[in-house]
């Protein structure tokens, strides 16, 4: 019996034209029942899951679609019974790195056809809402702040430049970090940045938490007290290639719950800014949902 489906897309994300669509909704028509509404004329995505409840979605985008559709699939109850396709279709594309996912979107369209079914983790935090890649508070949301008006030009590379930016103007953040109830951070140093990683990745590639794994049951947690001028651009420089977890002034921990405190401080989750909080905190559900994916032992 054929699969079906229903399209999700976003014509704002990076990789997201006409002819690319068309090309993606082609190679899925040839082996499963597929409609392809028009989401801002239905209303937003909500409705279009409600008015297609025997389809199964599949995200034409990137980290904030597919973030779209897993919290509107959490809001309605249904994320554990409906199996979600993604066709890596934006500038980032953090999840579908990690797990694997081709980043070509006809090639992603044949693994939504033929691919497994695989549980993944989800971050849910304290206001319900939830986190399927990362969150990061600090100099990297901020990074994201000043990164977000340059991606229509430099694309990719315009998170590296608001890190840069973020990296010289951020003096630190005075927090209380606690994961599974331990002190990570006391609040007594200033801390730059703190990552709590699903998925090992943000800004389309960039390791935040170089070992996270989106389906072992944990998250990875990184502290940054890198805040000096010469330790910021450093701890940069090693996070671009994934070494920061080996520098004296970062600490990493796993855990399934992590609290932050203290000074209201910038955030951002799948790639989407959040409000200066002065506490925010994260329980890790595992096998919450489940993606369409290249099985893991392949």
């Amino acid at each position: 019996m054929a699969r079906r489906l229903v399209a999700i897309g976003n014509p704002a994300a990076g990789g997201d034209d006409d002819e690319a669509r068309h090309a993606v909704l082609r190679t899925l028509e040839s082996e499963a029942e597929v409609v392809a509404p028009d989401v801002a004329a239905h209303g937003g995505v909500d409705r279009v899951l409600a008015g297609h409840p025997d389809r199964d979605p599949v995200v034409l985008g990137g980290d904030g679609t597919l973030h779209t559709v897993l919290a509107a699939l959490f809001a309605r109850g249904e994320l554990a019974d409906r199996p979600v396709g993604l066709v890596p279709m934006g500038t980032g594309n953090d999840l579908a790195r990690s797990l694997g996912v081709p980043l070509d979107p006809e090639k992603a369209a044949l693994l939504v056809l033929r691919g497994t079914e695989r549980p993944l983790d989800l971050l849910v935090d304290g206001e319900g809402g939830i986190v399927m890649n990362a969150v990061h508070v600090g100099a990297g949301a901020l990074a994201s702040q000043q990164a977000a008006p340059l991606k229509p030009v430099l694309r990719r590379a315009a998170y590296a430049a608001g890190a840069l930016l973020a990296g010289i103007r951020s003096r630190g953040w005075r927090l209380r970090v606690r994961a599974d109830g331990v002190v990570v951070a006391s609040g007594r140093r200033r801390v730059l940045m703190v990552g709590v990683g699903n998925g090992a990745t943000i800004g389309g590639g960039t390791p935040l938490a170089p070992d996270a794994r989106p389906d072992d049951g944990l998250a990875d947690v990184v502290v940054s007290f890198a805040v000096s001028p010469w330790a910021r651009l450093a701890y940069g420089l090693r996070m671009r290639r994934g070494e920061h977890p080996e520098r004296g002034d970062v600490v990493t921990v796993r855990a399934s719950t992590v609290v932050i405190e203290g000074e209201p401080v910038p955030a951002n989750a799948d790639g989407e800014p959040l409000p200066a909080a002065p506490v925010r905190s994260w329980t890790l559900h595992p096998g919450a949902w489940r993606l369409i994916a290249p099985d893991r032992d392949a």
